[in-house]
């Protein structure tokens, strides 16, 4: 039998507008041997709910979680309203606040007349009800209608399981639509997946239980929304073609539509407010949306000009203070923060980027008189990613966040709870460092959330990678000229004979010479193809016998697969670092996890306090029969934070001895390992392996082919996103 608990739903601690309660429950029966000291207490439940009402009784079906942070916990899988049968029950469950209007005397009446069976009369025929001396029509309809409702509920649960939606899938749509779940099913399933989660290709597997023919003008006009967001999502073009969308959808539908009749299901998309067209242009509604905002937000910024006296004189005491001397540019980017409404700083690896922003906050505190408790609620430090945000807390010696974090993700409805109707108006100089990683839509909602009056700080590198989603934001902006830009170019690292900074500047501007050999900081050895995972086991080697951390090293490729892949180097480097010592170890599909292991986050997990690109240590395994939840658990250490990851959540993680550069971008690593071979051709070019150089901090090797490395330096033919915030910006 499934594990259960019964018993009676006692509150809240929180609900989502989908369902996704966290919730007090006090248990009076279960079959779970750890949770026996539980009955007659409560205990913290979790999951998707399509009804849960205070004081009702249930039998919820699911797991016991340990978590690492808030303890014991039920996580509920599926539920189940447990139907009073005994008189007192039957008339505690009518007078409950389900039933608004009947109390307990009415309540009584009803189940003295109809006895035990009161339910079950009631729902065969409400006019069973009339038999209840002095009820009205109206009290008698009122309490049918809730307990068909409450009885119906389940039933289209069931039904939606049954043609094919999992159990939360099923709980997501019932509490979208609720009653008119099932008629909004009939009239056009492929509205479902407008609700988070629910994706096209699920519901149109789905069409072919319900008899929708393949050329369904419903079944075509979603598959347009799917194609744009899946074009769009996957090359980071904020704008398509109309050829590109109607070549891939015939592709994916496999039938012959009329180009007339294609663009009027487009034209139909557009008057429902679902896309956008502009002349030739076919945008997602959200998309347009947040080029649009942002160009009318920036517009406004940049007026927030400010006025200092003593600007420079201050400036001046910062560098005695800080011991160092600025060059022109730096002064430069640091005044242009101060008095304008809008700034942004550009350059490379050791042109001085944080020790600017470093200044500049000090500086806004000396000009603005604020003590470091007012500084702190008054500044505002962002990056995209969780290390990056850590560095430039390091760096500043004040708080730094993730975007998401500031914004106070909800993963359950994919929200921010700050947002445009919920402001926080108390920050006013916010900095954002790694703006190249940022998209159009984070930036949006970014803005949406501050007030008007704000200064703004871009800091970032535009030779960079583009961020994941779409857009190419700061290189829009800054090709816009629109916000001053400062362009810093002096190498303060060469004073350290350091070459790295070098070397990826030579990346930048395409020169391939002086880039094969050894100097303080880098060293290029060159090896065939074949050789490059027997070269970088024995350089490991020797940097294990040399003392160097784990932590202070970082393997970087462009590709996954292939001979010389992540995945391949991942097992390579974890029988080097981490071998087998009977330490606990579990497989997950074709990788083992063992307790030692280096291991990268993959999605953000704002309730865990961990991001996408995070990486922690594998500190415990409980195996299925010693866990509290029966089932393998992997405990990680991200930076002092312990996270319990389930089977269902292994996919979140991945091991992290060699990781792609793509996932290292916002991150610095004092030792950068780098192997380049023609096999990653696809993959191979300039703004890639620049990122992927830019990475290291103290030392730089790159193994492998000298004609992959120059291949990478001189191919520019990178996709080049199709945007429309930089003419938004200019017009």
């Amino acid at each position: 039998m499934d594990s259960y608990i019964k018993g009676k739903y006692k509150s809240d601690i929180f609900r989502s507008e989908k369902g996704y309660v966290i919730g007090i429950f006090k248990i009076t029966e279960t079959n779970i041997d750890d949770l026996i000291e539980f009955i007659n207490h409560t205990i913290t439940i979790t999951g998707y709910f399509y009804n849960l009402n205070e004081n009702d009784n249930y039998i919820l079906f699911g797991d016991v979680v340990n978590h690492p942070k808030y303890g014991i916990q039920f996580s509920v899988s599926e539920s189940e309203t447990i139907k009073p049968t005994d008189k007192d029950g039957i008339i505690e469950f009518l007078s409950s606040d389900l039933f608004p209007g009947v109390g307990e005397k009415l309540a009584t009446k009803i189940v003295d007349t109809l006895g035990e069976n009161t339910i079950d009369l009631i729902l065969d025929d409400k006019s069973n009800l009339f038999n209840i001396p002095k009820i009205s029509n109206k009290t008698a309809e009122k309490i049918y209608n809730i307990m068909a409702t409450y009885e119906n509920s389940h039933k289209t649960i069931v039904y939606l399981c049954d043609i094919g939606f999992n159990s939360s899938e099923a709980l997501l749509i019932y509490n979208t639509y609720r009653n008119n779940t099932l008629d909004r099913l009939n009239e056009n399933i492929y509205e479902f997946n407008e609700i988070n989660d629910i994706s096209f290709l699920k519901v149109d597997r789905i069409r072919e239980k319900l008899e929708i023919k393949n050329d369904d003008q419903r079944r075509i006009k979603a598959c347009i929304l799917y194609i744009m967001k899946y074009i769009t999502y996957q090359n980071g073009d904020t704008y398509l073609s109309f050829d590109l969308i109607y070549n891939e959808v015939l592709k994916y539908l496999n039938i012959g539509i009329p180009e007339s009749d294609f663009a009027s299901y487009l034209e139909e998309l557009s008057k429902s407010n679902k896309i956008v067209i502009d002349n030739d242009k076919y945008y997602l509604k959200e998309i347009f949306s947040s080029e649009v905002n942002i160009s009318g937000r920036i517009k406004e910024i940049i007026k927030n000009n400010k006025k200092y006296k003593k600007l420079n004189d201050y400036l001046e005491e910062i560098e005695v203070y800080n011991n160092i001397k600025y060059n022109f540019k730096q002064k430069e980017a640091i005044k242009s923060s101060l008095i304008n409404g809008a700034t942004i700083i550009t350059g490379g690896p050791g042109t001085g980027k944080t020790t600017i922003i470093k200044a500049i906050i000090l500086l806004y505190q000396t000009l603005n008189k604020l003590n470091d408790s007012e500084l702190i609620n008054e500044v505002l430090l962002l990056a995209p990613t969780g290390r990056a945000s850590k560095r430039l807390a390091e760096a500043t010696n004040i708080g730094a966040m993730t975007i998401h974090r500031f914004l106070k993700w909800h993963k359950e409805s994919n929200s921010f709870e700050i947002n445009e109707y919920n402001k926080d108006f108390t920050k006013k100089f916010i900095v954002v460092d790694e703006a190249s990683m940022i998209d159009i839509n984070l930036f949006d909602s970014l803005l949406k959330g501050l007030g008007k009056d704000i200064q703004l700080v871009l800091v970032g590198d535009y030779n960079q990678l583009p961020s994941v989603g779409p857009g190419m934001l700061l290189k829009d902006l800054i090709d816009s000229q629109i916000a001053n830009t400062i362009y810093l170019d002096l190498l303060y690292r060469q004073s350290n004979k350091s070459f790295i900074p070098i070397l990826a500047d030579n990346i930048k501007n395409g020169v391939t010479d002086n880039i094969l050999g050894k100097v303080n900081d880098y060293v290029f050895l060159e090896c065939n193809r074949f050789n490059i995972r027997s070269n970088i086991k024995k350089i490991c080697e020797q940097l294990l016998e040399k003392g160097v951390s784990l932590t202070n090293l970082q393997l970087l490729a462009p590709m996954y697969k292939s001979m010389n892949g992540i995945d391949n180097l991942n097992r390579d480097l974890q029988d080097i670092f981490n071998p087998y010592q009977n330490q606990k170890e579990i497989s997950v599909g074709e990788f083992k996890y063992r307790v030692g292991d280096k291991v990268i986050e993959l999605v953000n997990m704002p309730d865990e306090n961990i991001y996408n690109g995070d990486i922690g240590y594998i500190t415990d395994i409980i195996l299925s029969n010693e866990s509290e939840s029966k089932k393998n658990e992997i405990i990680v250490n991200f930076d002092g934070n312990f996270v319990k990851f389930l089977p269902k959540d292994y996919n979140k993680i991945k091991l992290a001895y060699i990781i792609s550069i793509h996932k290292s971008q916002g991150s610095e690593f004092d030792i950068v390992i780098m192997p380049l071979s023609l096999e990653y051709n696809k993959m191979l070019y300039r703004k890639l392996i620049y990122t992927g150089v830019t990475r290291a901090k103290s030392k730089l090797i790159l193994i492998g082919e000298l004609e992959a490395f120059k291949y990478s330096i001189n191919n520019t033919n990178e996709y080049l996103r199709k945007t429309s915030l930089l003419n938004r910006l200019i017009s």
